[in-house]
């Protein structure tokens, strides 16, 4: 294909994940309210006086600020659970854009890149959906003594959100590497090298994408990646021994040579020939007559 047609297959996939993404906003904006109250039911609040005991002090007021910001609001809610709703819709795209620049028996890999995806980001989803409470409560720890913190919702929804999607993207990091070790771009050995840069890495990616400053919710970030990574480059050294045996040749270098077969076989005697025989007389070659043949002959 050539690079406008590229361009035309990108803008396709784009539309079409765009396509989903606004179907399912629009149902779940329909749906605003059950989907806010699910969101904010881990918040700590401490809007009466049971409540304020029940935290300990470490709790906010929920107070909406401003005429427009219920809208805000709303749009926010509802493209974020449209944005995970489709998590099939936008990973097979994706997928679908770069199957046909691999091999036949490398698109086979699309049910399992598919089918592993979308668990993978509803696992980031859940761990940052569980994390809300402590997160919430560790960024309330710092408010000056005998204060009560005003939260606005859309502060909060705010770091929901970039949790949810942050913790969905992360989780997906792992099946990247497989995904490039079965297309044969990276090999199982070599990831296994960079173990020390990948958990590096990961601790400070993690320490930039969350919210808080506290170590809690940076190691429930860091730690499962660190474990999805190690069994992604277990599933990757696998998938080398199993490539190893169908290619003799699969563990030479590039520079290196494969090995030649250089063995004579042995050949049998030859036959005799009788001395009677007579060899046959050639056939004579009929005299060329004018105009039959050309100069060239």
């Amino acid at each position: 294909m050539a690079l406008a047609d590229h361009l035309r297959e990108l803008r396709n996939r784009v539309v079409k994940s765009a396509l989903a993404i606004v179907l399912f906003t629009i149902i779940a904006a329909i749906y605003h309210k059950q989907l806010e109250s699910f969101l904010m039911e881990p918040l700590p609040r401490c809007n009466t006086a049971e409540e304020a005991a029940h935290y300990h002090g470490k709790c906010a007021q929920v107070s909406t600020i401003g005429l427009t910001t219920p809208i805000a609001l709303i749009i926010k809610v509802a493209l974020t659970a449209g944005v995970v709703a489709t998590v099939p819709v936008w990973l097979y795209q994706l997928w679908a854009f770069v199957a046909p620049g691999l091999h036949r028996h490398e698109r086979r890999y699309a049910i399992g890149f598919i089918a592993g995806g979308a668990p993978l980001f509803l696992a980031g989803v859940t761990v940052a959906y569980l994390l809300l409470p402590t997160t919430v409560q560790v960024l309330i720890s710092f408010s000056p003594s005998g204060t009560t913190p005003i939260l606005p919702p859309e502060n909060y929804f705010d770091i929901a959100t970039r949790m949810v999607l942050v913790f969905g993207l992360a989780f997906e990091f792992p099946l990247l590497l497989v995904m490039l070790n079965f297309g044969g771009v990276v090999s199982g050995k070599r990831l296994l090298g960079w173990w020390r840069g990948m958990v590096m890495a990961i601790t400070v990616f993690a320490a930039f994408a969350t919210p808080s400053a506290e170590p809690v919710s940076m190691l429930a970030l860091a730690a499962p990646i660190w474990a999805l990574y190690f069994i992604a480059v277990g599933i990757a050294l696998l998938n080398d021994r199993r490539r190893a045996r169908r290619n003799p040749d699969a563990g030479l270098d590039d520079d290196e040579a494969s090995a030649v077969d250089l063995s004579v076989d042995e050949v049998a005697a030859a036959e005799a020939v009788e001395a009677s025989a007579a060899p046959a007389a050639p056939t004579p070659v009929p005299a060329a007559r004018h105009g039959q043949m050309d100069d060239i002959t």
